[in-house]
């Protein structure tokens, strides 16, 4: 029996993992899954034994993009769903990180860039491709890959729509970690087990700040004071132990 599409989820030891699951069609997104997904993510943002988040696609490929045959669909149901989709992913409050094995494009792409780091395997290609459908991307979307890459880069992918390999991604900027043929898995684990021993006030505090926010210093500096980390943290580093954070526990 052919496997439908879907969106996987399980949490393992504070380390929500999300699988783009689409077999057939080299995990292309359905609009049931781009609709699917933000409400996933909501659940998972209000579960508090998360810590971390992971987004990765089934097998051997991230994502291959939107299901081409769902954009005959009249308007712009679909670009709207996948935009939701990206923006409530950019927005989830805990550390997020894309593990791209093979095709990384379009909506695929779309997704990784709205995860706060990208770790990718030699191999691995990506590509923002709407310009070989006449599309014209997202303005929230290409703000976010020229914030991620820079100017020229973001261009260069938009206006060819090339693939590009795992070498040119990481000299732009568009992926952070590159690993050989079947380490993706074990350094994921290894560094998400990082992610999840650190303060999540600090982490919350920095994807905001990092995301441009400017009006929530007060608020920031008021749940430092009375999260307990900050003292928490300077003990343990005094007695030489491991710190036992507890803001978002």
């Amino acid at each position: 029996m052919e496997q439908q599409p879907q969106l996987e989820q399980s949490v393992t030891d504070g380390v929500a993992t999300v699988v783009i699951s689409n077999p057939a069609k080299r995990n292309a997104m359905t609009a049931a899954m781009w609709r699917a997904l933000p409400q996933l993510l909501t659940d998972l943002a209000a579960d508090r034994s998360v810590r971390a988040l992971v987004l990765t696609g089934a097998g051997a490929t991230f994502c291959a993009g939107a299901d081409i045959a769902s954009l005959r669909e009249p308007g712009d149901e679909q670009q709207a769903l996948a935009v939701r989709a990206e923006e409530a992913l950019a927005a989830f409050p805990k550390p997020t990180l894309a593990a791209v094995r093979g095709y990384c494009v379009g909506g695929g792409s779309q997704l990784a860039a709205a995860c706060d780091l990208r770790f990718a395997e030699e191999g691995a290609l990506f590509g923002v491709t709407p310009a070989k459908l006449g599309i014209v991307y997202p303005s929230s979307s290409t703000r976010r890959l020229v914030a991620l890459v820079g100017p020229s880069a973001a261009k260069y992918l938009l206006f060819s729509g090339e693939l590009i390999d795992t070498g040119r991604a990481l000299r732009t900027g568009l992926v952070d970690e590159v690993l050989p043929t079947g380490e993706l898995g074990k350094r994921v684990a290894e560094f998400t087990r990082i992610l999840t021993s650190r303060s999540l006030l600090t982490q919350a505090a920095a994807k905001e700040f990092a995301a441009g926010r400017t009006d929530r210093d007060a608020h920031w500096a008021d749940q430092a004071r009375g999260s307990g980390d900050t003292a928490e943290g300077v003990a343990a580093f005094l007695e030489r132990r491991a710190p036992r954070f507890t803001y978002g526990v």
